[in-house]
């Protein structure tokens, strides 16, 4: 019923798969950045993060295992498996809270989302819970029928 009520979508053009993609990109690289903060502030290195320069340029010795790859001053960078321990750890997060919001997302404002509907919470406090009572029988006619239509 509520696909058939508006047919106003966006139409798909390059922009919105452009705009996911570069959102996942900048997505990972701040989850590798903070997994490798983590890894380095547990090792005893303190929390670091390389300048905004070395952000990008830092990911393959970074992936490569080098918890200090872009950092300056480092003396004592976390080993390569606590790096790929806290990688894994910070990416498993990411994707579930990217996700979770995903979902909210879609379900908020995406083309299967209720429109003009009240809430419960909105309907109880807007006709308040004698008038919906009262007015049952309009309100869901299937679960509770009018005395008149019950005594035929």
């Amino acid at each position: 019923m509520q696909r058939e009520r508006v047919q106003d979508q966006y139409p798909w053009t390059w922009e919105i798969p452009l705009a996911v993609v570069c959102a996942i990109v900048v997505l990972g690289v701040a989850a590798c950045q903070v997994g490798r903060s983590f890894a380095n502030w547990f090792a005893g290195a303190g929390w670091r993060w390389p300048a905004a320069g070395d952000l990008v340029t830092s990911l393959p010795g970074l992936l490569a295992g080098d918890a200090a790859a872009g950092l300056s001053g480092v003396q004592h960078a976390a080993s390569a498996a606590a790096l790929w321990g806290w990688l894994t750890v910070v990416g498993l997060l990411t994707i579930t809270a990217s996700t979770l919001t995903c979902v909210w997302a879609w379900r908020q404002w995406g083309p299967e989302r209720m429109r003009g509907m009240a809430t419960i919470t909105e309907a109880h406090e807007l006709l308040g819970e004698d008038r919906l009572w009262k007015v049952r029988h309009v309100v869901r006619p299937d679960l509770y029928p009018s005395a008149r239509k019950a005594n035929r």
